[in-house]
């Protein structure tokens, strides 16, 4: 019997109170951004992990920039042969998604056919295709970063926010045109592999061992660790909540100065990214350093610093055997068909891809519509700093060129303040599907990506989530096994708190969330498929990881004892904690 989660909660005209697009909607290109509506219930939904905090009116420009343009354009332009890109429906602030599929079989042998054509030169060309986007979007960020916001005039905010826009837009072009190709090519390899008799699950491994900016990043943070050690300014971090440490190192002088002067030239370089991936409701670390000072608080709470450079020799290892034992059970004739094929995954790493692009997509592309937002709110004269990030872009765009005035949105910001804080409330009890619930599903960005899995499929529609459930199954991600008390997130908000040794339970992690990986025994997440965040970050930081688990944040509650088999992918509640009625 086919499983229906019921829609008609979330149907609504409004993407938030008082607004209405109507004909300010953003382009798109098979299918918009918009609410639910009853014959949506048709269709297969899923809960996006990626903004569990919900979004603002101004961050609802991802659904229409990422999913309705980048993702689609991206998917017909290629062809993605049986998919046309991803839409999406906001419950809330919450977003769900779905795969827009090709029904007809002559259309999908057509784009097959065109996909064959141009994915070859797509692959050949990587490196460069890669080398020459990154050199676009450095030259938008260069003239983003260094506009003087404080500066400009009103047309000149205008003007900005206009700019910061057409960045962020051409930036998620730039992310799907990528990810696309880099998909079909990884699963056309999992397929060889099934052919040659090997394990599918193993290509992870073929492909860890390759550094990226957001380990380096990781990497400074553990120097800048190792150096509070050195300065003997362990006691200054142990003694101050993180959201104080700017101020209590700033006074202390000396050794301290120092150490802050090595900080800022940190955040110079890496300081640059919000605490979740494309969200301008969202400081960087230059605005807030809380979650760096407080990661280094927490990572000065283990006894000894994590051995990056050990678990990157290890990964390595770990990837040559795994090869080799994958050639030695084929013939001659099998291994020249394998080794073309690792050749050209290697060459377009889709891990090591899905990793390098967040430092240039993912963690700073809503950072200059957050500047401009931020101008044109002082300019205004609105009550908080952030108060133009509960306007639609259509609003901002509007107030910024003078054609509307602020103080008519000074209630419904109030309002729109409420409404989100009510749904941010809401996100742990929010359904994990909506819709009618398939059997299997075919987009590889939702079985690689999102994890949406039979497993995952079964466990999110099964009646019996209680908590008294012990067990649970999902993907191993990340090989080993490893025993905690459980940590369970809705966001990243407290990220910086999880201590060492403890288990990390989520919805999945983004790229924010990479450098707890330095300090937590194990990762445990409802969603992600093999190509996730958390299966990446696992197996390069050798974090024991299992995803796709589907109720994992349901079942499980903080202080909870589990163990964490990421070879078998199962995950075991050992004793229930404290916090169990």
């Amino acid at each position: 019997m086919t499983a229906v989660v019921p829609v008609d909660e979330y149907i609504s005209q409004e993407w938030y109170p008082g607004f209405r697009p109507g004909d300010r909607r953003a382009p798109y290109v098979v299918e918009p951004f918009g609410t639910f509506t009853k014959a949506d219930e048709r269709r297969f939904w899923f809960l996006d992990f990626h903004w569990p905090r919900g979004l603002t009116p101004l961050g609802l420009i991802w659904n229409e920039d990422g999913y309705s343009w980048g993702s689609q354009l991206a998917a017909e332009r290629m062809p993605l042969p049986t998919g046309r890109g991803i839409t999406q429906r906001i419950a809330g602030t919450h977003t769900y998604a779905a795969a827009i599929p090709v029904e007809a079989p002559g259309d999908v042998r057509e784009r097959t056919a065109r996909l064959r054509g141009s994915l070859p030169g797509f692959l050949r060309d990587f490196e460069q295709i890669w080398a020459q986007r990154i050199a676009e979007l450095e030259a938008w960020w260069q003239r983003l970063r260094t506009a003087d916001v404080a500066a400009a005039s009103r047309d000149g905010l205008a003007a900005m926010l206009a700019d910061a826009r057409r960045f962020h837009q051409r930036a998620f072009e730039i992310h799907f045109e990528l990810m696309y190709p880099l998909l079909v090519n990884y699963r056309a390899f999992c397929g060889v592999c099934t052919e040659l008799d090997l394990d599918p699950a193993e290509i992870g491994k073929f492909l860890q061992g390759r550094d990226t900016r957001i380990m380096q990043t990781d990497r400074e943070l553990g120097a800048l660790t190792a150096a509070v050690r050195q300065a003997g300014l362990a006691p200054v971090f142990a003694a101050t909540e993180p959201e104080r440490l700017a101020d209590a190192l700033a006074a202390a002088g000396g050794a301290a100065a120092a150490w802050m002067s090595r900080f800022g030239d940190f955040l110079a370089e890496f300081g640059y990214r919000t605490e979740g991936p494309s969200d301008v409701a969202l400081p960087s670390w230059i605005e807030d350093p809380t979650p760096a000072l407080g990661m280094i608080k927490t990572l000065l709470q283990k006894q000894t610093d994590h051995p990056f450079e050990e678990a990157r020799r290890q990964a390595q290892a770990e990837r040559d055997a795994a090869i080799d034992a994958a050639r030695s059970r084929l013939t001659r004739a099998e291994q020249q068909v394998f080794d073309a094929g690792l050749a050209s995954v290697q060459a377009a790493n889709f891990p090591w891809w899905q990793d390098e692009h967040n430092y240039y997509i993912d963690l700073r592309v809503s950072l200059p519509l957050r500047w401009a937002a931020l101008g044109i709110a002082e300019r205004v004269g609105a009550d908080r700093p952030d108060d133009t990030v509960f306007l639609s872009y259509p609003e901002l765009a509007g107030v910024a060129a003078g054609e509307l005035s602020y103080s008519g949105f000074r209630g419904l910001v109030t309002e729109r303040r409420a409404y989100f804080e009510h749904w941010r409330g809401r996100r742990a009890s929010m359904p994990k599907v909506l819709g009618t619930v398939p059997a299997t599903v075919q987009d590889p960005i939702l079985v690689e990506i999102f994890g949406l899995n039979r497993n995952f499929l079964t466990a999110v529609t099964a009646a019996a989530t209680s908590a008294e459930v012990r067990t649970l199954t999902g993907i191993a991600a990340s090989g080993g096994r490893a025993t905690g008390p459980a940590r369970v997130l809705s966001d990243a908000d407290d990220l910086h708190r999880v201590g060492p040794g403890e288990v990390l339970v989520c919805e999945s992690t983004s790229p924010n969330w990479t450098p707890a990986f330095a300090k937590i025994a194990a990762c445990v997440c409802d969603g992600g498929g093999m190509l996730s965040h958390a299966a990446i970050v696992g197996r390069e930081y050798r974090v024991p990881t299992v995803t796709a688990c589907g109720v994992a944040t349901v079942t499980i509650r903080d202080g909870d004892l589990i163990e964490v088999d990421g070879d078998r992918g199962v995950v075991t509640v050992l004793r229930r904690g404290s916090g169990h009625g």
